[in-house]
């Protein structure tokens, strides 16, 4: 059996380092790794439209902006498919047969659609394309015959259900679905805080740093990052746990950058010993952090900059992914439709 990944990212705005960590980093590991035969990487703005439908042209102009942090970030169209999701219509026929066995109760218990409805605010007025986006996700990693989903362990439970449509459909008609496996991340650090401490980035927050941003906005950004709230003088203990600033080194810093940008120590556990006895202050870390962050999005803004000089080639790139991701979904549609006896013409 082929070995097939895929992930993808809702175009709700540009990225941040949070994705970065996240998932973009690791993408392009996977993508560089030989291992796996076909990578599918999609933008899913059909998604994205089911909390943002009377706002369709945020999703729009955000199409290209994604697609920029994708290749500036090294996703390469020649090893990974890169396409738009609402260009592959297979996926919402999909979606609608897999709702058939699926109920609303099950839906309802889904902890990731719990969660994702509390934090939106929805309560009781819950848009129905939002509250079956389990289903669709199901289509969009079966349709590729996906084995493989890079997930967080917050997207698990999405991913059994997923699972368990798979098992359904199989049982019910025939063996023509592949059950997908969770490829969950190898590094501690998956899941980035905002800038001011919360839990989540946010653009209406205002804690992000976006891979695109200027790099006076990051150090700004930096240096009014959260940090021990009780050390308020240099030679204040300071502690680490909930440090953000400790947090984002942790996931950037790299032992061999002290030589250049802070000699006076040989690895992030000297400095963060010194943080913790007291005598060291935020600010030098905070400068540290931003040398440390630019060392890794310097190279990433440059090729975004040049790839931001020829959209149209950027979108050709997204259009020819589509045209192919269109025609791998079509194949399955046709096995689904012949397995559930409807493909009453062919």
């Amino acid at each position: 059996m082929k070995k097939i990944i895929l992930t993808g990212d809702r175009p709700t705005g540009k990225l941040h380092v949070g994705h970065y960590v996240g998932s973009l980093k690791r993408r392009v590991e996977l993508q560089n790794s030989g291992e796996y035969d076909d990578i599918y990487i999609m933008i899913a703005d059909a998604q994205a439209l089911t909390d943002n439908a009377d706002n369709p042209e945020k999703v729009r102009k955000n199409i290209s902006e994604v697609a920029l942090d994708y290749l500036s970030c090294g996703l390469d169209p020649e090893k990974s498919n890169l396409f738009v999701q609402s260009y592959v219509s297979e996926l919402t026929e999909l979606t609608f047969y897999y709702s058939n066995l699926v109920t609303v109760s099950r839906l309802k218990r889904n902890p990731t659609v719990k969660s994702e409805i509390q934090m939106r605010g929805f309560n009781a007025s819950i848009p129905v394309g939002f509250f079956t986006y389990p289903i669709s996700q199901a289509a969009d990693i079966t349709a590729f015959k996906a084995t493989t989903v890079p997930v967080g362990e917050d997207q698990l439970p999405m991913l059994e259900q997923a699972r368990e449509i798979v098992r359904s459909f199989n049982t019910t008609y025939d063996e023509v679905l592949v059950e997908p496996k969770a490829l969950l991340p190898e590094n501690e650090i998956c899941r980035l805080p905002g800038t001011d401490g919360k839990a989540k980035m946010s653009k209406s927050l205002g804690n992000c740093i976006y891979l695109s941003d200027e790099p006076e906005d990051i150090r700004k950004k930096i240096m009014s990052m959260y940090t021990d709230p009780d050390h308020i003088r240099i030679e204040d203990p300071g502690k680490l746990e909930g440090n953000t600033v400790f947090t984002y080194l942790d996931a950037f810093c790299k032992d061999e950058l002290f030589a250049e940008y802070l000699p006076d120590y040989s690895c992030l556990q000297e400095l963060k010993d010194h943080y913790t006895r007291g005598g060291l202050g935020d600010v030098k870390v905070k400068k540290f952090l931003y040398s440390v962050i630019m060392e890794e999005l310097s190279p990433i803004q440059a090729r975004r900059k040049e790839l931001e000089k020829d959209i149209p080639a950027v979108m050709e790139i997204l259009h020819k992914g589509s045209i192919k991701a269109k025609e791998v979904a079509a194949g399955t549609l046709s096995e689904v439709k012949h397995a559930m006896k409807i493909d009453y013409f062919d």
